[in-house]
């Protein structure tokens, strides 16, 4: 454990050094709070940390984050950290034998089904092929009232069961609804305005984030060693909420991922596009070329296999009904703090997007600024 003068006066403990905890520390730095951060891992930036691997190829050490935002307040607060490459995330799945868009449009239909129909054709075909549904209340019924049985077999349902470990029809609604249908030929996975990578990754960006005379960083330290030596007159916690309280209701359930990366030493590409989902191949659900992320050009490729998993890092909340309704127990203590604030994924037991998460942390130290 790293040392911590606690002599030192600490306005504010961040707990978390990701997206959540990075902005709130950096906002609240320069509105003159002396800041601690730390994090349990030994390393900043979360979840969307990266590094060069053994062969010099920059990866995405948690799977891979691709940012994506429609807020210009969001993009020009972290343009402060980094300069920005333009990249237009796109995903094949693999259906049969064939290597088709996701999300389903003009082309997935055409080539799955060996038609030749223009965007009204496939408006046409969809309509025909989806089963209405009068209540939408999970993920199964969002797809099914979308694009029906089939397309739902071959695309969704594997996916989910492997993903969740739960199968479409035992999950809300939301998770579902994320993916769109698109009866044009658009491929890009994500339509936002803005859609780019930091040039030199993410790491950086966080680095400079933190750089500042009145942030501490301290990494390989975990909450509960401080827990009961510093008493900052702020906390902001974005760990899970569950655990901050013990588990005092029970454990929320989370979706956790092992990753898997190999080098290809001989290959210039592996696949042509930034990730290839696998609905219903191997027990892994997607696989992702950091080079065509980052546009690095050097020798040979890395590539990361995604194996969801029930035991281990937390990475997903679960969005269920019964989740939801456990979570809302640890939100009624969370609201009856007055100097502790949770926020991030984990913290809320939300499925934000990274640039979700900046706008919430955003908000809170704004609120925790003014007060």
């Amino acid at each position: 454990m790293q040392e911590i003068n606690t002599n030192k006066k600490i306005d504010v403990l961040v707990v978390g050094a990701g997206f959540a905890g990075c902005v709130v520390a950096r906002e609240l730095a320069e509105a003159g709070r002396q800041v601690l951060v730390i994090d349990k891992r030994t390393h900043i930036a979360g979840n969307a940390y990266d590094s060069y691997d053994a062969n010099g190829v920059l990866i995405h050490n948690y799977g891979p984050h691709i940012f994506h935002t429609n807020s210009e307040k969001v993009l020009r607060w972290l343009s402060r950290f980094t300069q920005w490459r333009f990249y237009e995330h796109r995903v094949l799945a693999k259906v049969q034998e064939q290597l088709l868009p996701i999300p389903i449009n003009r082309t997935t239909i055409n080539a799955l089904y060996k038609l030749d129909l223009d965007e009204n054709g496939v408006a046409e075909f969809l309509e025909a092929k989806r089963e209405a549904k009068e209540t939408i209340k999970t993920s199964e019924d969002v797809v099914l009232n979308s694009v029906g049985s089939d397309l739902c077999e071959k695309f969704f349902r594997g996916y989910t069961k492997k993903h969740w470990g739960l199968d479409l029809s035992e999950l809300s609604a939301g998770v579902a609804a994320r993916i769109p249908t698109r009866t044009n030929d658009d491929d890009r996975y994500f339509t936002d305005t803005y859609q780019f990578m930091p040039v030199d990754g993410y790491t950086p960006m966080f680095g400079r984030m933190l750089d500042h005379p009145n942030i501490t960083v301290k990494v390989g330290i975990a909450f509960e060693q401080l827990r009961h030596e510093l008493a900052p007159a702020t906390l902001v916690y974005t760990g899970p909420i569950d655990e901050y309280y013990d588990y005092r209701f029970g454990r929320l359930p989370y979706r956790s991922l092992r990753f898997e990366h190999n080098h290809l030493a001989d290959t210039t590409q592996h696949q042509s596009v930034g990730t290839v989902n696998f609905p219903n191949d191997h027990a892994y659900t997607r696989t992702t070329e950091f080079k065509h992320l980052t546009g690095q050009k050097v020798a040979g490729t890395s590539i990361v296999s995604e194996y969801p998993q029930a035991e281990g890092d937390p990475y997903y909340p679960i969005p269920r009904f019964e989740n939801e309704a456990l979570y809302k127990r640890y939100q009624e203590l969370a609201d009856s703090e007055t100097n502790v604030h949770f926020v991030g994924r984990l913290a809320q037991y939300r499925y934000y997007n990274m640039d979700q998460v900046v706008a919430a942390a955003l908000k809170l130290a704004q609120t925790i600024a003014s007060a």
